[in-house]
């Protein structure tokens, strides 16, 4: 007779709520390695599906996406001029918040040259890239939004004609592509009564300081509302072009500074997402600490809860070694069982969590030896206990 199975059988409804318990402390566990690995694979996301071999930014500065960067637009054409460069394009890069389908969401908007340039989305699930220069986007499924509907974006309509999926910044922010020229527009131009009380505010100011209405009206067009910058510029080489002489050469005669994808990689890794992943590695090991406490806790209770039997058993001349197995074949079960309730919980959910969730297979096995062997050290202490328990006590003694 096996007298653990014969014991869950007369508590079944308590195993079984004991097992959903410790399963769903379990499940937190893993999808805190999920977001752990997710917080990583979201930031450098847009670096590794980015196909370029160079980011060109502002001197000095760690961007496009660590640090904001800004350089004129037209740099681009001094890129490609360098001995080496097969091809440069302007890029850029921000974040906001509208309403997108029927709901308040934060996206970042990528800018690139829809007309052959870099930096467009690498894999469209449905629909088709941008075909034209303007009012047309590719936008990410997670925003909600379908085939052919409109997005309204600062004073114009953009339609959606391709969908992307899983195409986030470094933020874990879904992805909208427009063309260059339109995320600038939507990025620095404001709407026609803004623009016209600023406009008017330029007059009246010009014309303060002297100058006459004719001189104001040439000189209003010259003042630049910043819509001819660009965060960066990607550049792709010529086939046996040496990156460090290149790059060398765009920090030399353009006073740029420049990375490669694995230094842009590095970069936030070591800047952005150093910190995040710090906190929620503490908060993941701490996690593992509290769900092998509470195991231990419950073994320890499921065997003070039966001492008066495992007293009988002594009593009748039960020995050690059937105390030992009743007791570690009940932890095996509970552990066993709560980690396969924790795994089917988080395949069954993971996909609807607000951030990504990268489940890796080796981390999943190494948390199931964790609980494994934290479950078996931790019957230790119902098993002390159980052998320290006199015979007399199921006589009441």
């Amino acid at each position: 007779m096996d007298l653990a199975i014969k014991d869950v059988q007369r508590h079944v409804g308590k195993f079984i709520a004991t097992i959903i318990g410790v399963g769903l402390l379990m499940s937190i566990v893993l999808i805190m390695n999920g977001i752990y690995q997710g917080n990583t694979s979201d930031g450098v996301w847009l670096i590794d599906n980015t196909a370029t071999d160079l980011w060109v930014v502002e001197n000095g500065r760690g961007g496009p996406f660590n640090e904001q960067s800004r350089i004129a637009e037209e740099s681009w054409r001094s890129v490609a001029a360098i001995s080496g460069v097969a091809k440069a394009s302007p890029f850029i890069s921000y974040t906001v918040q509208r309403r997108v389908a029927m709901r308040e969401q934060q996206f970042a908007i990528i800018g690139y040259d829809v007309f052959g340039g870099l930096g467009g989305p690498g894999r469209i699930v449905a629909g088709r890239p941008i075909a034209q220069a303007h009012y047309e986007a590719v936008a990410d499924m997670k925003l909600g939004l379908r085939l052919g509907d409109t997005l309204h974006l600062g004073v114009h309509d953009y339609t959606v004609v391709g969908l992307t999926r899983k195409a986030v910044d470094a933020g874990g922010n879904p992805l909208l592509y427009l063309s260059l020229h339109d995320a600038q527009e939507v990025l620095y131009d404001q709407d026609n009564r803004a623009r016209e009380r600023s406009r008017s505010a330029e007059t009246e100011r010009l014309i303060r300081s002297g100058y006459s209405s004719a001189e104001t009206q040439r000189l209003l067009p010259l003042l630049s509302d910043g819509s001819g910058t660009v965060n960066a510029v990607l550049v792709k080489l010529r086939p046996g072009a040496s990156i460090p002489r290149v790059a060398a050469d765009i920090e030399r005669w353009l006073y740029l500074s420049v990375y490669t994808s694995r230094q842009e990689r590095n970069l936030m890794l070591e800047g952005r997402l150093r910190k995040m992943a710090a906190i929620l590695g503490l908060f993941r090991a701490l996690l593992v600490i509290v769900s092998l406490v509470i195991i231990a806790l419950l073994i320890y209770v499921l065997t003070v809860e039966k001492i008066k039997a495992i007293a009988t058993l002594k009593l009748i001349g039960a020995s050690n070694g059937i105390i030992v197995r009743l007791i570690l074949e009940q932890s095996i079960v509970l552990t066993v069982s709560s980690f396969l309730f924790a795994w089917v919980v988080v395949q069954l959910t993971y996909d609807h969590f607000p951030r990504t969730l990268v489940l890796l297979p080796h981390e999943t096995l190494a948390s199931f030896v964790v609980f494994f062997i934290g479950g078996m050290a931790s019957s230790l202490v119902g098993i002390v206990h159980a052998l320290r328990t006199p015979p007399s006590l199921a006589l009441g003694g």
